[in-house]
């Protein structure tokens, strides 16, 4: 080892940093706070939802669904959906129709409870209120000819589209509007009667018969008409099959096509 002289210089020492007379450290910098609306906005967002909720608002969007396709369907299918006002009031016209029926049939029942109750011979009052019950329950079963006010309804189907359940309708809705008595082409129509298609026509209760179809019905001309009449009603429906339908009121309807009186194999009178 070579001994140092004095003209040697020392090696410089490397330039290191001074740190700074301050040792301490500095602050952080901090996060500014956040507003009301911005916690708000962190706690919806990204949702956190849980299956229960999924399950629960499926199950609403489903029932909201088929509510909405009801009350659609529901509006859609009225017949009275855009019907003119001189419809609406003759529908409301025939409904009060009836329902003085109704009354007139209850006035009428509880009068002759009142002729039986006053009557000083009641076994005459009686005898003469079965008689009169006998005649019109032999008018209702076809077994007794019938005569009175009433409309005729011819059906001209020359397409041929016309079906026994077309018919069944156009009897029904005569039955409501207060028809007693109903001939169908020479076929007298009771509560028991059935309609079925056959080759070339209908049937009614196994008798055929062809267009066209005229019935003859008994009853209160100022209902029965209407009754046919209403929108989307029987003459609107058969009009659609391209058939021709007249309604027309002659002074006076005979119903004279009777039925057979059926005998009861096990019923018997109870009294």
């Amino acid at each position: 080892m070579r001994p140092m002289s004095t003209n040697d210089t020392p090696p410089e020492e490397p330039n290191v940093p001074q740190e700074p007379l301050n040792k301490g450290t500095a602050p952080a910098a901090e996060e500014p706070e956040q507003t009301g609306r911005q916690r708000l906005a962190a706690g919806l967002w990204p949702p956190r939802v849980s299956r229960a909720q999924l399950i629960v608002a499926l199950l609403l969007f489903v029932l909201g669904l088929g509510l909405a396709i009801q009350v659609r369907s529901t509006s859609d299918s009225s017949a009275l959906r855009g019907a003119r006002q001189e419809d609406l009031v003759r529908i409301l016209d025939e409904l009060d129709g009836r329902t003085k029926r109704l009354e007139e049939e209850k006035q009428r029942l509880e009068d002759q409870r009142k002729e039986l109750e006053s009557s000083s011979n009641q076994a005459e009052e009686a005898r003469k209120q079965t008689v009169e019950k006998e005649r019109q329950l032999g008018i209702l079963a076809g077994t007794v000819a019938a005569q009175g006010p009433g409309i005729t309804l011819k059906i001209t189907d020359p397409q041929g589209l016309v079906r026994s359940d077309q018919l069944l309708d156009t009897l029904q809705e005569l039955r409501a509007a207060g028809a007693e008595a109903i001939q169908i082409n020479g076929v007298r129509v009771v509560a028991g009667s059935y309609f079925s298609d056959v080759n070339g026509g209908v049937g009614i209760d196994g008798t055929k018969i062809t267009q066209p179809y005229e019935f003859k019905v008994i009853g209160k001309p100022q209902d029965l008409e209407p009754a046919l009449n209403i929108p989307g009603g029987v003459v609107q429906t058969l009009e659609k099959e391209q058939a021709n339908v007249v309604v027309t009121r002659p002074t006076k309807i005979v119903v004279d096509a009777l039925r057979a009186a059926k005998q009861p194999d096990y019923a018997r009178s109870s009294s």
